[in-house]
């Protein structure tokens, strides 16, 4: 922290602005080091100024440039901060930052401006993890979480719970240190009630991890079939594009074609696999092994029947290795007779939502895309999204303070000693510190901010 550290901070290739950017106490005296303004103007505070960089050693110019300086603690960082803005030629922004480094400052690690704005508690550690959903959003319900959790109204949930623990360890600190004292004495019934509560607000934020994975991370989504039953036909629907070749000879799609796309707002990779039946073409069997690996990986199975035909033994093949997957069933090809036993298909794979379409005229493609969307969203309110929970990290540590109070609301029925209700209530309460950064060790940093680019 002592360091003042400096990285490109924007990304490497062409472009009209690359960024330099400075952070720390040195920043200032970096800069006047390297910068000479247009008819000498000084740097003023939260102001751009023109001027050049300049190397002081050989009086050569680096560039032309705009720089700003800003004061902390008001900056990203709460340190001094400096952004040179160069001409986006990485020659440009690589001999600048190498300049930056010769006058006294170091590298800055992947993540280190926010680990630093979390350290000095600009930021908690959910605002800083969503810093970097933030640049990595692959949708715009992605993107919308992400600025939602910057805004922290997920670790707002987080502090109210860690408020309502608090308040009932300071009253079973009061009754197990001071016994004798003429304080009202807390029953069983009333911090059972406490619990009760606060088990419930813990299992509603866990309820939406995997709504927040799905919708951060992407939705995992295979189509999936024997040949020529509509497939490619299905995947340039729903990309509203000629993307897959389609023709009536079984066995086109070799390979698996992925693509992605948004749906509703959510992020969807989309594989369209090579159909699944017996071969001997030993290209074709690469394939369908690529099948079967995408279909292992995948959220959501999309399964294709030809409407036209009945049920092959191929077709039942497939409805085994499904099981128990969340699936959609499309029946295709609803422009010809139908001959397919839909009764058969639903007794089959009770589970599955039955969708007919006409995959080459795009008909019930709005269907299957509602049918995404439910999915993602389960049936939930909509108002909750704010305060989705979207990593791993955030769900195991909510499951482990769940775990916590449930052993207090154990304890409390047993009518067990005060003292050991304290120990499950206050392992809760750390458990949630950790997620918002509140109480952590040097790996979860480490950990967090190993995920981070470079320059931010």
């Amino acid at each position: 922290m002592e360091n003042t550290i400096a990285a490109i901070a924007t990304a490497y290739g062409e472009g009209g602005i690359g960024i330099v950017k400075i952070s720390g106490g040195k920043a200032k005296e970096i800069l006047d080091q390297i910068f000479v303004g247009i008819n000498d103007k000084p740097l003023r505070n939260r102001y751009l100024t023109f001027g050049h960089i300049t190397d002081s050693d050989t009086g050569k110019i680096i560039d032309e440039a705009l720089v700003s300086y800003m004061k902390g603690p008001k900056t990203y960082t709460t340190e001094d901060v400096v952004e040179i803005n160069c001409h986006g030629s990485i020659i440009s922004l690589r001999k600048t930052l190498e300049l930056v480094l010769r006058k006294g400052a170091i590298l800055a690690e992947p993540g280190e401006f926010t680990k630093r704005a979390f350290l000095n508690g600009r930021l908690d550690l959910v605002q800083a993890e969503a810093v970097i959903d933030l640049i990595r959003a692959k949708s715009d319900k992605s993107f919308e979480i992400s600025i939602n959790q910057l805004e922290g109204f997920l670790s707002k949930k987080v502090l109210d719970i860690r408020k309502m623990l608090l308040e009932l360890l300071i009253k079973l600190a009061v009754n197990i240190d001071y016994p004798d004292e003429d304080i009202e004495e807390l029953s069983y019934r009333e911090v059972k009630k406490s619990l009760l509560q606060i088990s419930d607000m813990i299992e509603i934020l866990v309820s939406t991890a995997e709504t927040g994975r799905l919708i951060q991370e992407g939705l995992a989504v295979s189509i999936i079939g024997k040949p020529n039953v509509g497939k490619s036909s299905l995947m340039n629907a729903l990309l509203r594009e000629s993307r897959a070749i389609v023709t009536e000879i079984p066995g086109t799609t070799r390979d698996t074609i992925e693509e992605f796309l948004s749906i509703k707002g959510i992020a969807i990779k989309l594989t369209d696999t090579a159909g699944i039946r017996n071969t001997e073409d030993t290209i074709e069997k690469i394939g369908i092994e690529k099948s079967k690996e995408s279909f292992n990986k995948a959220d959501l199975i999309i399964f294709v029947l030809d409407g036209s035909n009945e049920l092959s033994k191929e077709d039942r093949e497939i409805i085994e290795i499904i099981g128990k997957r969340k699936s959609l069933v499309l029946i295709n090809k609803g422009d010809l007779e139908q001959k397919i036993d839909t009764k058969q298909i639903k007794k089959l794979i009770p589970e599955a939502k039955v969708i007919f379409t006409i995959a080459t005229e795009g008909a019930g493609i709005n269907a299957v895309e509602k049918e995404i969307e439910e999915l993602v969203y389960g049936g939930k309110v909509r108002q909750g999204e704010s305060m989705l929970v979207s990593n791993v990290r955030q769900k195991n540590l909510l499951e482990k303070a769940g775990l916590a109070i449930k052993e207090a609301i154990e304890q409390t029925e047993a009518s067990m000693a005060m003292d050991f209700l304290e120990i499950d209530v206050k392992a809760a309460w750390e458990l949630l510190g950790e997620i918002i950064g509140e109480t952590f060790s040097e790996n979860i940093i480490d950990e967090v901010f190993a995920r981070f680019c470079l320059g931010k």
